[in-house]
């Protein structure tokens, strides 16, 4: 939502679950001189400090909003920090790219506990990355798994998950089983909130999984595919940028509408 200034926190978490889609922007007045504007992201459950494609969405939104045609940078604002953006259009589609935050690695988690909430055994794991929280803004547990008939496996449970995912301040669970042949990895994403569920593309989640490959393998870069399960393929560009991790992906727009309050 545009020209939000004037909406409050209450109406922004009614408006969310009327959508009920993964994540509702609403775009304010930057309240610090180095951004363009700043981006308030909710859920079904409450405001997250940062998320990656409402960010990438919301720029292109912004870039239609402000009569761009071609190419544009931002700076936007949210709970995580500022984080900078660069937007390409094209008609109704465009590209977007974000400068994520410097990764933040928290606590290792044991990877039977780690993956019986998703209805894995510990045989399931990748042997030589352990499932680890790491942060490019939003807390996210990172799922090393050995292959892709293991991903296919998975039958969450949210409540267990949760459980899992508190203790550690994680926001989701990723897990990933990644080629390092051709540098491409296939992901799926749980939340911690059964309102949301599984997520079809969680830049917040790639971004953490490129900081951890790049630690703990080498790779600079690495390309994400997301959503198969789902029947909602999405496609996720990852690499590693001095002490930040870029992610980029297309947009379409969908809809366009007006909303009076």
């Amino acid at each position: 939502m545009h020209d939000a200034d004037g909406v409050d926190d209450a109406t922004m978490l009614a408006f969310a679950r009327e959508t009920r889609l993964s994540e509702t922007t609403f775009v304010q007045s930057a309240t610090v001189a180095e951004a363009d504007y700043r981006n308030r992201i909710w859920t079904v459950g409450g405001e997250l400090p940062f998320a990656g494609h409402p960010s990438l969405g919301t720029a292109v939104a912004v870039a239609r909003a402000r009569g761009v045609t071609a190419e544009v940078r931002y700076v936007q604002e949210t709970g995580a920090g500022l984080q900078p953006i660069e937007v390409t259009l094209a008609g109704r589609g465009a590209t977007a790219s974000m400068l994520q935050e410097p990764a933040i690695f928290g606590s290792e988690v044991n990877p039977a506990d780690a993956l019986r909430p998703l209805g894995l055994t510990a045989a399931a794991a990748e042997p030589d990355l352990a499932p680890r929280v790491v942060s490019t803004g939003l807390p996210q547990l990172i799922l090393p798994l050995r292959s892709v008939e293991d991903l296919s496996q998975i039958t969450p449970d949210f409540a267990a998950l949760s459980t899992l995912l508190e203790p550690h301040g994680a926001i989701g669970a990723y897990a990933a089983c990644w080629d390092p042949a051709t540098g491409t990895a296939q992901a799926r994403f749980f939340a911690h909130d059964p309102g949301i569920g599984e997520d079809p593309a969680t830049g917040s989640a790639a971004g953490p999984l490129c900081a951890y490959l790049h630690r703990y393998t080498g790779s600079g870069a690495v390309e994400i595919t997301q959503g198969v399960q789902m029947g909602r393929p999405s496609r996720l560009l990852t690499e590693v940028v001095d002490d930040r991790i870029r992610v980029s992906g297309d947009i379409v727009v969908m809809i366009d509408g007006t909303v009076t309050l």
